[in-house]
């Protein structure tokens, strides 16, 4: 075996495969950095290149892909507060604080670093796992799984920050909206309003930047500021490699977290994320900074992130079952290239196997060195007034939205998903207990509905279950004891018990949103009904629970960051710029998305930055071709507008 593991290695060193390992990387890096698109949309886009490349080359063009995309999209988590993907959510808790300080290059470099020891502990992981690792992974079943997304939801203890009840209304009302759509068991509509484009549910990518990148744009634009609030970067990439090499164990423990998660189908990157940032927040002594800047906040979840490539591809090799979306289109390549993973492969392609191994190992090193050496001048990015940048993240996080299923109508779900992102920022509501609710839904009712009927409710039985049960319990307890000291949400104005009817508006409003899936759910079938119903109802207590601590002036729920403004009758802008946004989105429908572009970036710099006309006219020109160079290469379209498609 090791005669085999050697003779890969110089396979991989050799200068054809080399290049495409890192053509491969480079492009994962690109799509990384383009948020919304991630590994699926990245991993299609090279699939039809790779008819009539030998075997060896294809593979490392995939594998370069694939290892990197969890690491490119750190830049726009922690830069601009937006998640670049599933897999970088939890990043932006306190990556973005800490380029809001000054001290961006740090936090990159710190979060490169981690990705790459975490994406090299993954590699190791696999060698080994590919021998030991089919008892462990035939283990479980739905039931086990089912229960790994109750563990990936009791992170919500951790995320709530003062209010425990805001965090569990926020999940639950998460919960219902990962329920929009088609009942897996039944097939009958769920919440859908009659509307189509609700059949297949709302796009994770439209969620995410609904709440974690329009509010972030829009808060930035209300200060009137760079992102960073000094001039500084702080102690730059030698800094954040440093603090990677102050924390070894953190790293370890994370990137085994995230070979675990990884290698069980159907988790992967939505939840990893957030459970190794829950283990740091719970392991570590001192927790005031967590939401804050917390540098630790950034290793964890990156070291997983990474690792969790590695475990994806146990039982993708073992099994053929693909870990994750980018590991089923993966998949789709290999049968391309004539190999069937399995077993057999594992057994007689042994050669080929240690190929993928290693080549995943080298495009961790090669792609985290690329971003260590960027870090410092792509951090330089936050010195630049943001009101020249807030038109470029609108632009792509509208791009990014649109590829959800090229419907205007994510364009609309995300304006809405941005209200509501507002509002829960502005409130103190976690906004990642809503996402971390959203993401696990549809797993959660196929893997319940999958257990009861295999097992019928000897499930709640089972030695897997329990065992998980109780490391819940545990998880719970401990974020119950220690979560109250992490907020994403900022500090509350000092007037913020003279709003609580405002307060008050928008807990109502989500109460409503709970009962309309109560009422929705009673007239569907059995199977359709009980899990809308049952979360539906935990939604509903939630939210009344948090009216009635918000009435009685409890201090845990009230919160408010524009009381004072509010007190004195002024505005904020939040909803100014939100009906700017809004009104963008009309734009694209009537004239489509190129002209709207040309037409609202000059605007916007030219009123809302002061730019002089020329300036405004060659940024967005550079906007525009960028956007207009990333379709063309990717083969992406973009909405054409009501006129053009009636001209043309």
């Amino acid at each position: 075996m090791f005669d085999i593991a050697l003779s890969a290695l110089g396979q991989v060193m050799s200068g054809g495969h080399l290049l495409f390992l890192v053509l491969g990387v480079c492009v994962g890096l690109v799509v990384g950095i383009l948020p919304g698109l991630g590994g699926i949309a990245g991993m299609s886009i090279l699939l039809p290149f790779l008819y009539g490349m030998d075997t060896a080359s294809a593979l490392g063009m995939l594998i370069g892909m694939v290892a990197v995309i969890p690491t490119g999209d750190t830049f726009t988590s922690v830069m601009m507060g937006i998640p670049g993907s599933s897999a970088s959510q939890a990043t932006v808790l306190d990556g973005f604080p800490m380029a809001k300080r000054g001290e961006a290059a740090r936090a990159l470099s710190a979060a490169f670093t981690s990705s790459l020891m975490g994406g090299v502990i993954g590699a190791v992981v696999l060698s080994f796992a590919i021998v030991m690792a089919r008892p462990l992974v035939l283990s479980f079943s739905s039931a086990e799984l089912f229960m790994l997304t109750i563990f990936g939801l009791s992170m919500v203890a951790v995320l709530s920050g003062r209010s425990l009840t805001k965090g569990i209304a926020a999940a639950g009302i998460g919960l219902v909206i990962g329920s929009i759509g088609t009942a897996p068991a039944t097939g009958e509509a769920r919440m859908t309003l009659g509307i189509d484009y609700l059949y297949d549910g709302v796009p994770l990518v439209v969620v995410a930047m609904g709440l974690f990148a329009l509010p972030e744009v829009i808060d930035l634009l209300k200060r009137g500021t760079a992102i960073s609030e000094n001039t500084g970067l702080g102690g730059g990439w030698g800094k954040g490699v440093r603090d990677v090499l102050r924390h070894p164990w953190l790293v370890a423990r994370c990137a085994s977290l995230g070979c675990v998660i990884g290698a069980l189908p159907g988790l992967g990157g939505a939840v990893v994320d957030w459970i190794a940032y829950s283990h740091v927040v719970q392991t570590s002594r001192d927790k005031s900074q967590f939401g804050k800047g917390d540098v630790r906040g950034v290793i964890a979840p990156e070291s997983a992130n990474n690792a969790c490539q590695g475990g994806a591809l146990i039982p993708t090799l073992l099994f053929g079952v693909p870990g994750s979306g980018s590991m089923a289109v993966f998949l789709g390549g290999m049968v391309l290239l004539g190999i069937q993973p399995g077993v057999t492969m594992v057994e007689t392609q042994l050669d080929l196997t240690y190929t993928i191994i290693w080549s995943l190992a080298l495009a961790n090193v090669v792609g985290a060195g690329m971003c260590v050496m960027l870090a410092r001048p792509v951090a330089r990015l936050t010195q630049v007034p943001f009101v020249y940048l807030a038109p470029f993240m609108v632009m792509i996080a509208m791009f990014a939205a649109f590829q959800a299923s090229r419907s205007m109508a994510d364009l609309v779900a995300l304006i809405l998903m941005g209200g509501v992102g507002i509002y829960m920022r502005r409130f103190g509501w976690p906004r990642p207990a809503l996402l971390i609710g959203f993401v696990l839904a549809p797993g959660a009712e196929n893997y319940l509905y999958q257990a009861v009927q295999f097992y019928d409710w000897a499930w709640v039985m089972r030695p897997g279950v329990i065992i998980i049960a109780l490391i819940t319990v545990v998880s719970v307890f401990l974020g119950l004891r220690f979560g109250a000291e992490i907020s994403s949400e900022g500090e509350s104005d000092t007037a913020d018990q003279q709003t609580r009817g405002r307060q008050l508006a928008f807990a109502g409003v989500l109460f409503l949103v709970a009962a309309y899936c109560v009422f929705e759910a009673a007239q569907l079938s059995f199977l359709a009904m009980i899990f809308p119903l049952t979360i539906g109802i935990l939604a509903l207590i939630a939210s009344l629970a948090v009216i009635l601590r918000i009435r009685s002036g409890r201090v845990a729920e009230i919160h408010d960051d524009d009381a004072s403004l509010t007190v004195a009758g002024k505005s904020s802008g939040r909803e100014k710029y939100l009906a700017v946004f809004a009104g963008l989105v009309a734009l694209i429908w009537l004239i489509g998305f190129f002209p709207a572009m040309v037409v609202f970036f000059p605007t916007f710099l030219i009123v809302a930055g002061k730019a002089r006309p020329l300036t405004a006219a060659a940024m967005t020109a550079g906007a525009v071709g960028f956007i207009g160079l990333i379709t063309w290469a990717m083969t992406l379209r973009l909405p054409e507008g009501l006129l053009g498609q009636m001209l043309f």
